[in-house]
């Protein structure tokens, strides 16, 4: 992914979290919402900084976002705000254009619109823990719509085993991707790693064959 400054708008949790981590990480951002308060709180955190009302288009433009090749739309909770602040990116041809969505409807009038990555952070976190609460597994991400990777524990009936004659792809879709020991960091897994009781392992596949994996005793 390109290294490009970004555009952050909208200073609420997901927008403060998401500059902050961007900064953490190397990258130049320059961060818009239109309270002061929220503004002076975060000055010196923040590349750069700025008060002013993302739905006024010469705002923008003076702040120089049409030179921003990625620009994120945070806002949530004002729907008109955030269509309209949306809409702008997209009218000034930013390339890479995100926004956050806080109902289905809203994502599709986003993407209709013309914003290239609709993200749900309220919804896609309380999937994250809902499938954490209630199996076993240690960590979830759903990288597409219906594909998964997930850290867990080897099911008992495959300790022992290589990878290579457990038939795991046929008979349950799946497939480890890496494997941790105790107190050792995690490697990748080959046709001859033998699982062990104590072993964490990464798992790749469709999401319902994951979960079934996972519930394995």
């Amino acid at each position: 992914m390109r290294n490009d400054p970004v555009a952050v708008i909208g200073l609420g949790r997901f927008g403060t979290a998401l500059a902050l981590e961007l900064v953490r990480r190397g990258t130049e951002v320059l961060a818009i919402d239109h309270r002061p308060k929220v503004v002076q709180s975060l000055a010196g955190q923040i590349t750069h900084i700025a008060t002013a009302d993302a739905t006024d288009p010469e705002a923008l433009r003076q702040l120089g976002l049409p030179d921003f090749y990625r620009a994120v739309c945070a806002i949530g909770s004002d729907l008109e705000a955030s269509i309209l602040t949306s809409s702008l990116l997209v009218e000034m041809e930013i390339d890479d254009i995100w926004a956050k969505a806080v109902s289905r409807q809203h994502g599709r009038i986003l993407s209709r619109i013309g914003v290239q990555h609709v993200v749900f952070p309220e919804h896609d976190m309380g999937e994250r823990v809902a499938h954490l609460v209630s199996g076993r597994l240690l960590d979830y991400m759903e990288v597409d719509e219906n594909f998964a990777l997930v850290k867990t524990l080897p099911p008992k009936e495959y300790v022992g085993v290589p990878l290579g004659e457990s038939s795991l792809r046929r008979k349950y879709g799946v497939t480890v991707v890496a494997v941790k020991r105790p107190d050792e960091e995690f490697t990748y897994a080959t046709a001859e790693t033998e699982l062990g009781y104590g072993d964490v392992i990464i798992v790749s596949g469709r999401t319902d064959q994951v979960e079934r994996f996972a519930e394995l005793p």
